[in-house]
């Protein structure tokens, strides 16, 4: 029987591993999403709230056990792990709080003689394919809405981090949630596409890379079922002449460098006033140097491994590659006595004297390093920030909202932030344009994303 394991970035050991679910274990698995949605959708909103807070609070007891095995499965510090389930909590909680205002018919205006109305109905059976990077975070920004939405839904997580499905499995069993309303299944690549396209599955939420969304796309031709597709990002940020810098320093520090850059919205290239070019900079190297490069498992240690030592290796190869093109590089990483080839371990960097030449400025990193680049005025900065094949998140540094409402019109991005970064408000619809992919999670709109229209149209008289 095939398996997939888990290998730990902590030390390269095989840390859990389950094996791929057979054609036969797929087709009882889907059978039984299937048959339990339609009774699940004939609860009231509020009973399905009923269930997924309890799960919720069934993950919110969990935290420490859930910290210490996110080390273990992905590197993330222990002592940064609890920031994941309060992630969880703050947008599954939001979600089940406008559940029932969101779920409402729409009332298209009063007509004599009619009865008219739009409902929110269930697609079905919901296929979530979550990536490690945030993994309860990511996974439950569609898993907690298409339950509220009256679907059913499997989880097939990512092979890095094997035990979130059976913890979020685990709190659902513990809240009551009926046999068959949420489960888990272990897949590799080609079976996922098998099947996706075998008349199972009502729609993909997928979460990861370009590739894969196009594998996606590929495995879903001639099904007509929706995909939500969050892909790549390389986000920037533009710190004006206006802002203010220790604040700015300290807030992008953290975005281009928590959870080693491996965030989706992290800040990958940053675009600033050439008049504080030289002092951003220095502060951010500064604020790189500080972080303590070490076992996830020790309290003190404030940035752990990479995913893995080749995802490591990428960003290094970007770093020498820009520095070899012109770039200088500002943290001094001889401290940092685990970054080494081959390891997954690796330092942050910042690098000054790049260009829109350099993979450092265009292809995606997933790492802890960030590029910057002095520019004279904003219109050169929107020209730069928009200079990407993605468009997740854009972030502006100021003092001056005008400027700010001025600017974010012109981005080509799905969330515009000003003075704040690598941040997803529950409230706000979570979405991107370009090679970022398609589709919307959260805030009210997420709903939608996740249900069809269904019109009602009744003549009363017929007279």
């Amino acid at each position: 029987m095939s398996k997939i394991q888990c290998i730990s970035p902590v030390d390269g050991s095989v840390y859990a591993e389950r094996p791929i679910a057979d054609a036969e274990h797929v087709a009882a698995l889907f059978a039984g999403s299937k048959a339990a949605q339609h009774s699940w959708a004939l609860l009231t909103v509020a009973q399905r709230c009923q269930f997924c807070s309890a799960a919720v609070d069934a993950m919110v007891d969990m935290k420490e056990r859930i910290a210490e095995e996110l080390a273990w499965q992905m590197g993330r510090p222990i002592s940064q792990g609890a920031g994941e389930v309060g992630g969880l909590e703050e947008r599954a909680r939001h979600m089940i709080s406008i559940a029932e205002a969101s779920l409402q018919p729409l009332d298209p205006g009063e007509k004599k003689g009619f009865v008219r109305k739009i409902s929110h109905e269930p697609l079905g059976v919901i296929l979530t394919i979550a990536p490690w990077n945030f993994p309860f975070m990511t996974a439950l920004n569609s898993v907690i809405p298409a339950l509220l939405a009256g679907n059913t839904v499997v989880l097939k997580h990512a092979a890095n981090t094997l035990l979130v499905a059976e913890r979020i499995q685990d709190a659902f069993d513990q809240a009551g949630l009926p046999d068959g309303v949420f489960q888990h299944i272990v897949l590799d690549h080609s079976t996922t596409s098998e099947l996706i396209g075998s008349g199972n599955v009502d729609m993909v939420c997928f979460t990861g890379s370009v590739g894969g969304g196009k594998a996606m796309e590929q495995a879903a031709a001639g099904q007509f079922i929706p995909l939500g597709l969050e892909l790549g990002g390389k986000d920037p940020a533009y710190v004006r002449a206006d802002c203010n810098l220790p604040y700015t320093i300290e807030n992008l520090a953290d975005g281009a460098f928590f959870n080693s850059g491996q965030s989706c919205c992290s800040i990958e290239r940053i675009y600033v006033h050439e008049s504080i070019h030289d002092e951003l900079v220095a502060g951010l190297a500064l604020a790189g140097q500080a972080y303590v490069l070490g076992n996830p498992l020790e309290t003190t240690t404030t940035l752990g491994p990479m995913i893995k030592p080749a995802a490591a290796d990428f960003v290094r190869k970007q770093v020498i590659d820009a520095v070899s093109a012109g770039a200088k590089t500002h943290v001094d990483t001889s401290k940092f006595t685990l970054d080494q080839p081959g390891s997954a371990y690796m330092a942050p960097q910042v690098l000054s004297g790049v260009t829109h030449e350099m993979s450092i400025m265009m292809d995606e990193s997933f790492g802890p390093v960030v590029g910057v680049i002095k520019v004279s005025n904003d219109d050169e900065a929107i020209a730069l920030m928009n200079d990407s094949d993605f468009g997740l998140t854009a972030g502006i540094w100021t003092e001056d909202l005008n400027a700010a409402e001025r600017i974010a019109p012109q981005l080509e991005t799905g969330t515009v932030f000003m003075n704040r970064c690598d941040y997803l408000d529950p409230a706000l619809a979570w979405t991107g344009v370009k090679d970022t992919g398609r589709g919307c999670s959260l805030s009210a709109m997420g709903f939608d994303a996740l249900t069809r229209p269904k019109s009602f149209h009744f003549k009363t008289s017929t007279d």
